[in-house]
């Protein structure tokens, strides 16, 4: 059994907008059912701690239109109770997990890359041989991570995320502070896509992305490819 951590945004405005976002409730109830379902623990933290915000687009006024998985983390008591109370990420131990997994949302394009400690985070979990892994704009959260040689986690690694092309679709190419997929090419990362809203999810080794919300399914498995490989290389 791995001990996983989900890391989450806690911003709550869509720039300056006035709009509200926050993370994307597929992409957490499906790698969460995945990882659950699969026998490893998870635990939910955020960026600041307590009930992260939802990006109300993510939750379909019609019940019967949601994903599965966000049916069922909508009724799995234990699960929202969890979600309610998540710890702050300055004050967890990267140590105590074997992977660290991080769902999109807008939210994150603004505090994930600010989070020194969510960097410092991923950075520790991916240097002692666990396995990283993020969907969307989760991938945000790899910007200011890097390998013990100060070199950015991503170089020279095949990447995914949600697109340029994705980010103009939806008309906030000019209300985002920076395009994910630019950011990330220009960190050295070997980005690879499908076509826009296409489920695509990408693993170099141990560092596994995804493009979208339809790619959280993809990309949690192969989080437990990874992770199998990983334990067993142990």
């Amino acid at each position: 059994m791995a001990r996983i951590l989900i890391v989450l945004t806690s911003h709550a405005t869509l720039g300056t907008t006035g709009k509200p976002t926050g993370f994307f409730y597929e992409e957490l109830a499906a790698p969460y059912y995945a990882f659950v379902d699969a026998g490893h623990a998870v635990e939910i933290a955020s960026i600041v701690g307590g009930a992260p915000p939802a990006d109300p687009s993510s939750l379909d006024a019609d019940e019967a239109k949601r994903p599965a998985a966000v049916r069922r983390l909508l009724a799995d008591a234990a699960a929202m109770d969890a979600l309610a109370r998540t710890a702050p990420i300055d004050a967890i131990d990267p140590v105590a997990y074997d992977a660290v997994f991080l769902p999109g949302g807008h939210g994150t394009m603004w505090d994930f890359p600010q989070s020194a400690a969510l960097a410092r985070a991923v950075s520790a979990i991916y240097a002692r041989a666990g396995v990283v892994g993020a969907v969307c704009h989760g991938p945000a959260g790899l910007v200011g991570a890097t390998r013990p040689d100060g070199h950015p986690l991503v170089e020279g690694l095949r990447v995914n995320g949600f697109t340029d092309a994705e980010e103009a679709a939806v008309g906030l190419t000019d209300v985002v502070p920076f395009l994910l997929e630019s950011r990330l090419v220009a960190q050295g990362a070997r980005f690879e896509k499908a076509g826009a809203f296409e489920p695509f999810a990408v693993r170099d080794g141990r560092l596994v992305t995804g493009q979208n919300p339809m790619s959280s399914e993809p990309a949690a498995a192969l989080m437990l490819e990874a992770l199998a490989e990983a334990r067993a290389a142990a």
